[in-house]
């Protein structure tokens, strides 16, 4: 077999011209590009000026020289010297540099160029390696000499030593400021307008009544997708005017205090001046709580429910074996996912949809029957859900038919729950108490009215009786003292009660926000039935 031969390979060359802009620099005879750098740190009509000038300055004194080329006055105004990356005209000279389009920069002083010693040496260095000098006027140094780094670095030291003093004192006043409640915070935020020279904010009527409306929303049940949803169908623009919200910001605005009036100085703190690292303080730094600040959108009783409803959110555990996480996740769509609770093993119950041909039926069955089959739950019960919503209707009503005469034991309740103090249960039990007395001493006074014979045994038992109501009527304004000086306590039940004025208690359609509201948690059992405990410490029993 033949081999097949070759042609030899032809190489190519080709010429690639050197920059002459990078190559011209070894001509020592030829002009060179010369450009100015100046900043000024603040905007204030002084520094302004100052700007100028420098400006106007090196523009006419590179022009004069025969043996310069002007290339541009590159010009920082308003901008701190201690972070070369918010320094555009900075940052832009750099880059001309490195284009070949600079061979020397001339600028007032080392704390104009920058006032970071990392910084400034870093970029002396950089640009000395590309054979570009920069000439300190002040200090009377040029870069390009042998001697010239030890001076700069002093020189460095020294400007960023009065960068670290200058911030220290401006902290002490903001401190200062903080301690005395004046330090002006800024409220760019839905709900408020604080113009320049207005000591407090104004409301915006229409703002802060979408605000009120996210917290009420919150705390009736919804997630934060559907106040998300709710808020983009109604065209509510967010705080910045974009359109589109996201659940982080709603998160954001239901924890700010701003909205009850009150203000905390220093939540966030710088680590340094040179870095301006801002951390979350989570401890490490004095906060200043300053209340009634100015005035407020929401009312603080829904305010402070809505931070528990949002603890009470984040701290839920995981309800199924399939999630990859030990965190749990809230649900806003349906009362009953966070509610109905499986007696026999005590997983949640869920909401499944069983369809056959045109049929469709809601149901809803434990979680741990749904991924375990009869493994660890064989008996519990799968509920159709209108059977379920009816039977939940009837228990309620039932629960709360005596709702007036069982105030005194929801207050008990409440106060119990609030407290912990097991002190309060006491008051429900005393005016339980006091009121089978007053019962049992109408009797014994009727006995004695009607009877013929003896009446000294009538007698004792009425002066025994008598005792007893004195010494509960002691206990219960001991208790009520004791619970009316609670403001937590009374708020929670000034709440919950103007609540149970406002809606319809008597429960004969189901509502998912009223149950949110009444409901503590549903108990399923293997036998069909249900037993619902209220919020107040009553509860009820009934079939599906």
């Amino acid at each position: 077999m033949e081999t097949a031969v070759t042609a030899p390979r032809q190489k190519i060359i080709t010429k690639i011209e050197a920059n002459p802009a990078l190559a011209s620099r070894k001509n020592s005879n030829r002009p060179l590009n010369v450009a100015a750098y100046c900043r000024v740190s603040t905007d204030a009509e002084d520094q302004i000026n100052s700007y100028r000038a420098q400006v106007s300055y090196y523009t006419e004194h590179i022009n004069q020289n025969p043996k310069w080329r002007f290339v541009n006055v590159y010009a920082d105004e308003g901008i701190t010297g201690t972070m070369v990356k918010k320094r555009d005209g900075f940052l832009k000279m750099i880059r001309d540099c490195e284009k070949g389009k600079i061979d020397m920069i001339l600028t007032k002083s080392v704390s104009r160029f920058a006032r970071n010693i990392v910084d400034s040496i870093s970029y002396v260095r950089k640009l000395k390696a590309m054979g570009i000098g920069i000439y300190f006027e002040e200090q009377n140094i040029d870069s390009l000499k042998e001697d010239s780094e030890t001076y700069i670095g002093i020189y460095s030291v020294m400007a960023q030593s009065e960068s670290e003093n200058i911030s220290a004192n401006i902290s002490w006043g903001i401190r200062k400021r903080m301690q005395n409640g004046t330090y002006a915070c800024r409220f760019n935020m839905l709900g408020y307008r604080k113009e320049k020279g207005e000591t407090e904010p104004r409301i915006i009527p229409e703002e802060a009544e979408v605000v009120r409306n996210i917290f009420k929303m919150y705390d009736e049940g919804h997630s934060l997708d559907q106040i998300k949803a709710y808020l983009e169908s109604k065209s509510i623009k967010t705080p910045t005017g974009k359109p589109v919200w996201s659940k982080e910001n709603i998160r954001k605005m239901l924890t700010n205090e701003k909205y009850v009036g009150d203000v905390i100085y220093q939540k966030t703190y710088r680590t340094d001046c040179i870095s301006k690292h801002t951390k979350i303080n989570r401890g490490e730094r004095t906060k200043y709580l300053v209340s009634n600040n100015h005035p407020a959108i929401v009312d603080r009783d829904l305010f402070n429910a809505v931070q528990a409803e949002l603890v009470r959110r984040s701290s839920k555990r995981k309800t199924s074996d399939k999630t990859l996480t030990s965190l749990g996740k809230y649900s806003g769509k349906y009362a009953l996912s966070e509610l109905l609770i499986c007696a026999e093993c005590g997983s949640p119950y869920k909401r499944k949809t069983w369809t056959q041909g045109d049929e469709k039926r809601i149901y809803w069955r434990c979680l741990s029957r749904i991924e375990h089959g009869k493994k660890y739950c064989p008996y519990s019960k799968g509920l159709e859900e209108n059977k379920l919503h009816s039977a939940i209707c009837r228990a309620l009503k039932a629960a709360m038919n005596e709702n007036a005469e069982a105030l005194a034991l929801i207050k008990a309740n409440l106060a119990y729950a609030v407290t912990g103090d097991e002190a309060n249960l006491d008051l429900g039990a005393i005016e339980k108490r006091i009121k089978e007395a007053t019962k049992e001493m109408e009797n014994y006074m009727a006995s004695y009215r009607n009877t013929g014979g003896d009446k000294t045994r009538y007698l004792e038992c009425i002066q025994k009786v008598a005792d007893e109501i004195k010494s509960l009527r002691a206990q219960e304004a001991t208790a009520k003292a004791k619970l009316e000086k609670s403001t937590e306590v009374n708020s929670e039940i000034k709440r919950l009660c103007d609540w149970l004025d406002s809606h319809d208690t008597t429960f004969s359609e189901y509502d998912d926000m009223v149950i949110r509201r009444v409901v503590e948690c549903i108990k399923v059992f293997k036998d069909g039935t249900i037993k619902v405990i209220t919020k107040f410490g009553t509860e009820a029993t009934e079939t599906v």
